[in-house]
């Protein structure tokens, strides 16, 4: 089981995996100075815009240090609309990943299903709108029903 560590929502609550409790989560972890990061986030929003639901959500969090001027900035300039916005500036969730041996860089990527179980975890960038990507989500949520 993956443990949740309270992060900072976009409306600036505390937030946990707990938080998507029977929902299938894509957690991706992400900051504007990672060039694979900028790359892959497009594909992360098509894929929140096309398969989001209530039973299905990309969550995207932001790792960068200091204010929210920049991830603001790069998730407009990058044209992401469907994802949410959420970030973590203190670093404390890629640590304990780090420290799990489930993150060796950025981006880092993990779909969780609805109990908050691990099912599958990369480390690199990947092309999250492709077909294979949608049919690993469909079989989590198959999985999950």
């Amino acid at each position: 089981r993956l443990v949740p560590v309270d992060r900072k929502a976009g409306a600036g609550k505390p937030m946990t995996l707990a938080d998507h409790a029977g929902k299938t989560v894509l957690l991706n972890l992400w900051a504007t100075w990672c060039a694979p990061c900028r790359a892959e986030m497009p594909a992360l929003d098509a894929l929140q815009k096309e398969m989001g639901s209530d039973a299905f959500e990309v969550v995207a969090v932001n790792v960068d240090a200091g204010d929210d001027t920049k991830p603001k900035k790069f998730l407009e300039e990058t044209g992401v609309k469907a994802l949410g916005y959420y970030r973590d500036s203190t670093m404390a969730l890629f640590n304990d990943l780090k420290t799990r041996g489930l993150a060796l860089g950025l981006p880092v990527t993990m779909l969780i299903d609805g109990e908050g179980c691990l099912i599958a975890h990369m480390n690199g960038p990947a092309e999250w709108s492709s077909p294979d990507a949608k049919r690993l989500v469909e079989t989590a949520l198959a999985k999950s029903d």
